[in-house]
């Protein structure tokens, strides 16, 4: 009797590609909630809709390239790109942003290049940008925590405010964020970047800022509702790395790198958020374990991983303080992408039986 030969690898981890997206899926559950509880039902809208229009697009795509759709679509990576991409735009921007985001990171993030596997950029993060640069004004209007607000949007308000831009009473995002003195439609990284900007040199200003209604009113920078999602990004992100579903060099090295230069910056003199609130503002939590750990376009070697993860850091270390963006994650992503390569040649383990440069 024959047996049938399989090549190698002839033991296999377990570690099947849809079982490690519905983990790192369920671990930005306790965000996504914690998203829709201080920033409204406009979180769970876009979402939906990201999901819905990536899904339909895998379809298309796969068939239209004669591969098996069932495949594509089943391992969930599309659905967890939906899902990033729903959660990094502000939740009540027009239906149409979120539609072509996800066009853009379905098509040009992934497919273009082959596919799952096969794709250099971080494609939830390629959309991004492509949202970011093309319609800047759509991408950077936030509501502010729905407890600051007098009325605060209900689910058909949500869906009403997304679809045709007014709620079912009449009023635009703007005329609702405006009716409470001090809050602006600007994230409080936004708000800092251009309060200092303005301010530059006035040792006061950090004092004038975080009275204003989008920080906490207890004496700290910590901005409502953002350092609340980033603690469950954070959360998810652990409970990923203890079930070794992601490696842990790359958002230690990241945030660690990160902290480091904000410490190093406020004890020059510079006057800016401080570095704890820095690391619970924005997108800092949420790049670190879940968009710059991408399997993919991430550095696979275990020295690369750190060199990857303090890159990154840098890098939005660099945008967020001396850039004109105010959180810079997703550029910082993307740029170190582009070494990823070069980080990988030069980070090879010696392989077993070979000796390094110059020795014998």
């Amino acid at each position: 009797m024959f047996k049938k030969m399989e090549s190698s690898p002839h033991t296999h981890s377990g570690k099947l590609t849809a079982r490690i997206m519905l983990w790192v899926i369920a671990a930005m559950l306790p965000a996504l909630l914690a998203q829709i509880y201080y920033f409204g039902m406009g979180v769970l809208v876009q979402s939906a809709l990201a999901i819905s229009f990536a899904l339909l697009l895998e379809f298309i795509v796969t068939k239209l390239r004669n591969k098996p759709n069932l495949v594509y679509i089943s391992d969930f990576s599309v659905v967890l790109t939906a899902l990033i991409l729903a959660m990094a735009i502000p939740p009540y921007a027009p239906y149409w942003v979120i539609l072509i985001g996800t066009l853009s990171a379905v098509i040009l993030g992934k497919h273009v290049y082959g596919g799952l596997g096969q794709n250099p950029f971080n494609p939830a993060m390629v959309g991004y940008v492509v949202l970011l640069i093309s319609f800047p004004l759509q991408m950077t209007s936030w509501m502010p925590p729905i407890s600051l607000l007098n009325e605060p949007p209900t689910f058909a308000d949500s869906l009403s405010l997304i679809f045709t831009g007014l709620t079912t009473d009449g009023f635009s995002l703007s005329q609702l964020v405006h009716s409470i003195d001090g809050i602006t439609q600007a994230t409080p990284l936004d708000s800092a970047k251009i309060f200092y900007n303005l301010h530059q040199g006035d040792e006061s200003v950090f004092h004038d800022f975080v009275k204003l209604p989008i920080l906490l009113q207890n004496g700290t920078d910590f901005a409502e509702g953002w350092w609340q999602v980033n603690l469950a990004f954070m959360l998810g992100g652990i409970a990923l790395i203890l079930k070794k579903k992601i490696h842990w060099q790359i958002p230690v090295s990241m945030l660690v790198t990160f902290a480091t230069l904000a410490t190093i910056t406020a004890m020059s003199g510079h006057h800016h958020l401080s570095m704890i609130s820095q690391l619970f503002s924005g997108a800092m939590m949420f790049g670190a374990f879940f968009i710059a750990t991408d399997p993919v376009t991430a550095s696979i070697t275990p020295r690369g991983k750190l060199v990857f993860g303090t890159l990154v850091g840098l890098l939005v270390y660099l945008i967020r303080y001396f850039g004109n963006y105010p959180d810079g994650v997703a550029f910082a992503v993307l740029l170190s992408n582009i070494c990823v390569p070069l980080i990988d040649y030069y980070t090879r383990p010696r392989v077993a039986g070979h000796f390094a440069k110059g020795r014998k």
